[in-house]
């Protein structure tokens, strides 16, 4: 499974490492992801979801979790 929110959509990110000397390597920045479980107010199903912490806040500002 890849690092993806299914909030935000928030995925890996590719920057470049910088050294004293300004030399650049390619380096990765992974989100900052958990596994939630949302129940669905409707039909009462609860799904496990992958949720950036900024996606979880979203979540919890709206009342899912």
């Amino acid at each position: 499974m890849s690092r993806v929110c299914q909030v935000t959509g928030k995925k890996t990110s590719t920057w470049n490492n910088r050294s004293h000397s300004l030399r650049a390597t390619k380096r990765k920045f992974y989100p900052n992801l958990f596994y939630k479980k949302i129940k669905d107010p409707e039909t009462g199903l609860v799904f496990k979801i992958r949720v950036s912490a900024k996606g979880l806040r979203t979540l919890r500002k709206h009342g899912l979790v």
